[in-house]
């Protein structure tokens, strides 16, 4: 009987040290399977961060933009005003019956210096001399 009862303690010492094996062995991939998540977690944070911190950085700088629009249009808008009421003030079409000449050059003037404006802006090659071209732009 006592051969009988260390067998079975024996056998039962080995299905103990294999069970515990098994639950060490499931237990470190487990623990190496969290890890690495958890590394992937930390990564996906850290672009999470870098990522709302652009976007505030980019919402700053659209309201100030969005601000320093306002402020030009509010600009252009008194000048349009102050236009329209010097325009209002003068009337031109009797200006120009009375004294043609000086309307007629006073005007072909200002259209000359519009295309001009407009050539700098838009030609690649830059600016050209304000001597350039021909006298008269106004090919209509």
């Amino acid at each position: 009987m006592g051969m009988k009862l260390a067998a079975m303690m024996a056998v039962l010492m080995l299905a103990m040290a294999g069970a515990f094996k098994w639950y060490y062995d499931s237990s470190q991939a487990r623990i190496t399977t969290l890890t690495e998540n958890n590394a992937k977690l930390e990564t996906a944070i850290k672009i999470n961060e870098d990522s709302i911190k652009l976007l505030r950085q980019d919402a700053e700088r659209q309201a100030k933009l969005t601000q320093q629009l306002q402020t030009d249009l509010q600009k252009a808008e008194q000048y349009g005003d102050e236009l329209r009421s010097t325009l209002q003030k003068h009337n031109l079409t009797a200006l120009a019956q009375r004294k043609p000449g000086l309307i007629e050059k006073r005007m072909q003037n200002a259209t000359n210096k519009l295309w001009d404006d407009l050539r700098g802006i838009t030609d690649p090659n830059g600016v050209q001399p304000a001597d350039a071209g021909t006298q008269s732009n106004n090919s209509n």
